[in-house]
């Protein structure tokens, strides 16, 4: 069967068929990179990948970040699910953390080096509820007026997934897993331009924070003002999870965010994400009051078991 790639109403996304991506042959892959670099985000439906085929699809697109406890795997459980097969409370640092990604967001960038690609795979899903939504920073970028792009140009914010969370009401301590560290908080720019494509897009997101030249008040109503006007139709799509889908997308371009659902429910997607490339994702850190010294006791670690 003949790969298909078919697009979806909005500026970003498509649907792939007609492949096996736990055995992919190189000129296929070809095809599927370049869709992904149209694209933004594709969908794979299902493909039922286990983890190890996972983690080497995730490979294709550069070095995978181990994000489990120990390091020794390609993916990492974004689940409601504890290890005693419970389902996580409000005052869980595992359900926080997944309330906390209802917020738009690019992954890592809270890290120095932010990822460049991620995706995820459905093992569980909720019977309604739990989509997960993307939007197109590009199509953004090109609606811009060319005054507010001449302001964008030249912007600095800084990025804490400290603040992110704290915003929800969330407080946090340090525990060198997803992205609670002591490195202190990256400053990106604004604008971004696509190391591959050339394109440029608005890299903001819910971890950003302190404009350079703005008050934090200012600030941020300046960024929330600016991704509410960008996360908007025709820029956005949101997909509805089936077991053993898989959806991959360029964290360099894109927006995310999980939609709520009923906590009764277990909800259990394996994620991949692949570190970006230093050359274009790699920032400077400055002190972070927040990141305080590693506290090995601190915090439910069970939402990053390997899976």
């Amino acid at each position: 069967m003949a790969i298909s790639i078919k697009s979806t109403d909005a500026t970003l996304g498509a649907t792939i068929t007609g492949v096996s991506l736990a055995s992919l042959d190189d000129s296929t892959w070809t095809e599927i990179h370049q869709a992904f670099l149209t694209y933004g985000v594709l969908l794979f439906p299902g493909q039922h990948l286990d983890n190890e085929a996972q983690g080497q699809f995730a490979a294709r697109f550069g070095q995978v970040e181990q994000m489990s406890p120990k390091g020794e795997t390609p993916t990492f459980a974004i689940a409601n699910i504890k290890p005693d097969g419970s389902l996580a409370k409000p005052t869980d640092y595992q359900y926080q953390i997944l309330k906390g990604n209802e917020g738009w967001h690019t992954d890592s960038t809270y890290m120095p080096l932010a990822s460049k690609v991620a995706m995820l795979s459905a093992l569980i899903i909720p019977p309604e509820g739990g989509e997960t939504e993307f939007a197109d920073m590009r199509a953004a970028w090109d609606a811009l007026s060319s005054e507010m792009k001449v302001k964008l140009e030249g912007l600095k914010a800084y990025h804490s997934l400290y603040y992110s969370q704290s915003r929800q009401g969330f407080v946090h301590n340090t525990d060198h897993l997803y992205g609670l560290h002591d490195k202190g908080a990256p400053q990106r720019s604004v604008v971004k331009v696509h190391p591959e494509t050339g394109r440029k897009s608005i890299y903001t997101g819910r971890h950003a924070h302190n404009v350079d030249g703005m008050t934090p008040e200012e600030s941020e109503k300046f960024l929330d003002d600016l991704l509410n006007w960008a996360c908007q139709p025709p820029r956005t799509w949101r997909h509805r999870w089936s077991v053993g889908d898989l959806v991959v997308w360029d964290n360099r371009c894109l927006m995310h965010r999980a939609c709520p659902y009923d906590s009764k429910y277990p909800r259990h997607l394996r994620g991949s994400r692949v570190s970006g490339d230093p050359v274009s994702e790699l920032s400077p850190t400055f002190a972070d009051p927040r990141a305080a010294a590693f506290n090995p006791a601190s915090s439910n670690k069970s939402i990053l078991a390997s899976v």
